[in-house]
Parts: structure tokens; C-alpha cells; sequence
């Protein structure tokens, strides 16, 4: 099965985002997932999307996803059509920098309210809709430190729930091991209902319950069973990208392009070995 390698820009955070860019198709990625806001602060500076296009163009990498969908699981009344508003605008900057994808995030909680999951469907639902017309289809992240939508099952029945055919989840390494969940827990998902897979690793020593995104590592410098994970994503027919995304400050402080090159080595090795 043929691979394809992305860069979420989260790696190399502190570089400007055409260097990102730059940084991305030297080290030789297929893809680049970017952020919503970076692209926002590019653009605000007054520099053109266009700009950002042609970096992409030149550098030879489509987008697989942008990041992110915030507000829409919590907000009520007009607060929902105001966030509805948010997703249409940031789904229209997906559309122009040619992404497939856009990342649905949920809400971050500490509290152990127990989340309705058919509510939660209805607006997913309401995002398909809206991101059908861009063009643009939003992906349904779980996040293991919230108490909201923390597992891979819970985020897969969210899909299913909205009966949307063309639904998706997001899958990370991190937090399936953070919200303790693994793909075992949803046996009758199709790997083409997985819009794309976060590779990263978690680092030996530290209690599962207290890691946090700025605790991954690379891909095979920690204890997470990623050839399990990639077994299982060939036998289920995956054939999307595989996105290295870390938050590690350490690696903030290096070269991004030594960063980005070493990322796309080890990934390579977890995945290909």
C-alpha cells in the first residue's frame, strides 16, 4: 500500500507559515495540515491566501486537513448560529488552500457531565451540511484529556448517530492512549471513515492520566504500540496520510527543518518496519 506522509505545522510551531511550508516539501512530506488561525494571522498581516497557494504549489504538498472546528458542541441559541457562522468562514479557508478535510474538535471540559451523544450528532450533522456546500468535510476528533468526546468509540458513534454516509473521525496515537480507547473498541469502522491518522508517541515514566500534548515525542521514542495501530489500520483498508503532529516545546527551540526531516524518518521507520 502506497504511503503518504503529512507535517502537522504544530511540529515546527514557531516558523513563519510559508517557512512551514518550505520547511514541509524539503524534507520531503506529501502533505501539510495547517491552522486556521496561522493562516488568519498570515493573511492579517496583509498578505494574500494566494501567496499561501502558490508556497503550496510550489513546494509540491496538498492539505489533507485543516484545524480546527471549535464551539459548535456547547453553544446554544444564538451563540449556535454565531459559531455556525465561525465554521462557514474557517470552511471557506480550508476550501481555498484545497483541503479535503477540516478537523471538528469538541468541547474541552474538566467536569464529568455526561455528554449527549445524539445532540452532539445533530450538530455534526449540521456541519456536514454546511461543509457539503465548501466542499470542505469536517472530521470528528476525540480528545483524551476532556471528558466530553475522549474516546475513538465515542467519536465514531457520533458519526454513525448523524447518518451522515460521508462522515468521518479523526485518529491520533495520543489520544487513544490518553483517553485509554484503541481501536479493538470499534470493530465495524471502514478505514475510508477515517479522515486521517495524528502519529506521535508518548514517553515512558509519566502516568497516562496526566500527559499532555506538549508530553509527545516521535514516533518510536516512546512506549505506544504504533506498529499495532498501523496493522490494524492496513487490515481495515486505511490508505489516508499519516500526519506527524506534536506540541513538543523542546523541538520548538531546534531547526525546523532538521525537526521536519527527522519527523518524516521516524515516522517512516513506525510505520513501513
Amino acid at each position: 500500500m502506497k504511503r503518504f506522509y503529512s507535517l502537522n505545522t504544530s511540529t515546527i510551531r514557531p516558523a513563519p507559515l510559508i517557512r512551514k511550508i518550505e520547511v514541509t516539501g524539503k524534507a520531503g512530506y506529501n502533505g501539510i495540515e495547517l491552522w486556521c488561525d496561522e493562516i488568519r494571522e498570515y493573511i492579517g498581516k496583509g498578505n494574500s491566501i494566494k501567496d499561501v497557494v502558490h508556497a503550496l504549489e510550489d513546494n509540491g504538498l496538498r492539505v489533507p486537513s485543516v484545524i480546527s472546528l471549535y464551539g459548535w458542541m456547547d453553544s446554544k441559541g444564538e451563540g449556535y448560529e454565531k459559531a455556525l457562522d465561525e465554521v462557514r468562514r474557517r470552511m471557506e479557508l480550508a476550501a481555498e488552500v484545497g483541503a479535503s478535510y477540516i478537523v471538528a474538535t469538541p468541547s474541552i471540559r474538566e467536569d464529568q457531565t455526561e455528554v449527549d451523544l445524539d445532540d452532539v450528532a445533530r450538530r455534526y450533522s449540521d456541519l456536514m451540511e454546511i461543509g457539503r456546500q465548501f466542499g470542505v468535510l469536517p472530521a470528528m476528533e476525540f480528545l483524551g484529556f476532556t471528558t466530553t468526546i475522549y474516546r475513538v468509540d465515542q467519536a465514531w458513534e457520533v458519526v454513525k448517530r448523524s447518518g451522515a454516509e460521508d462522515g468521518t473521525i479523526v485518529l491520533d496515537s495520543f489520544h487513544l492512549y490518553r483517553g485509554g480507547s484503541s481501536l479493538d473498541d470499534v470493530p465495524d469502522i471502514d478505514g475510508r471513515r477515517i479522515a486521517i491518522f495524528h502519529i506521535n508517541d508518548v514517553p515512558p515514566g509519566k502516568e497516562r492520566e496526566k500527559l499532555k500534548d506538549e508530553d509527545r515525542v516521535m514516533p518510536g521514542d516512546g512506549i505506544l504500540p504504533l506498529g499495532e495501530i498501523i496493522s490494524k489500520l492496513d487490515s481495515i483498508g486505511y490508505g489516508g496520510f499519516v500526519s506527524l503532529e506534536l506540541f513538543n516545546r523542546d523541538l520548538w527551540e531546534k531547526d525546523p527543518l532538521e525537526v521536519a526531516r527527522i519527523g518524516l524518518e521516524k515516522t517512516m521507520e513506525a510505520v513501513e518496519r
